[in-house]
Order: structure tokens, then sequence, then C-alpha cells
């Protein structure tokens, strides 16, 4: 099961949990790809990603097949959502396949996470 772990922290935290991770494979204590940890250093982004959960829980339960079918959905202007898919795929939350329909390229959001963490 792949955990997504959502955490606010400095820069310097950020930069002693990578020391500390490179220092764990350098000794081959790597446990591999069963975490992913997204970190905020500002607020901003942090309130951004919580207001957008949402989102990220309607791509989970309905995979849709597009964007345009998530923005059915949920109700949200797909130019705003694409915004959000986005800032979503900047951080590494979600991945975005594109395949042809009908003779038209078409984005599919996948989240590949089986479960989400604060800390």
């Amino acid at each position: 099961m792949k955990k997504l772990i959502v955490s606010c922290k400095t820069s310097e935290q950020v930069f002693k949990d990578f020391k500390n991770a490179a220092n764990r494979v350098r000794q081959g204590k790597f446990k591999g790809e069963s975490e992913y940890e997204v970190s905020f250093d500002n607020k901003a982004d942090f309130n951004r990603f919580v207001r957008n959960i949402p989102i990220l829980s309607t791509i989970l339960a309905y995979k849709p097949r597009s964007v345009y079918e998530l923005a059915k959905v949920t109700d949200t202007d797909v130019s705003n959502l694409n915004k959000i898919i986005q800032f979503f795929e900047e951080i590494g939350v979600i991945r975005i396949k594109t395949t042809q329909v009908d003779g038209r390229s078409v984005k599919q959001p996948r989240v590949e996470y089986d479960e989400v963490t604060f800390r």
C-alpha cells in the first residue's frame, strides 16, 4: 500500500530529512517506495493543498477517464480544475496519463496512493 505523507517543514528540516534518507540508502537500509512525503515550507501552498483534498478524493473514488469528466463530477470549472491538477502534478501527488480517444488527446488524472496522512 502506497502512502502519501503531507507536512509543513522548514527548509532546514527538509534538508536534514534528505540527509538522513541518503545515509539510509548508503547503508542499505532503504525500505523502498511505499511512502512519498510532500513538505510545504509556506502556509499558502499547504492551505491550497488542504482546500483541494476533495478533488483528490473524487479522483480516487470515481477514477474519472478525463479532466472534463472530473469537472462534471465535482461541479468545478474546467479551467480552475486544470490549475488545481497542475499544482497537484507539480508536487507529485497525482500523475496525468494522456491517451487518444476518438482521435483527440484526453488527460486522465490518477492518484497512486491508498492513504493520505498529515504530520
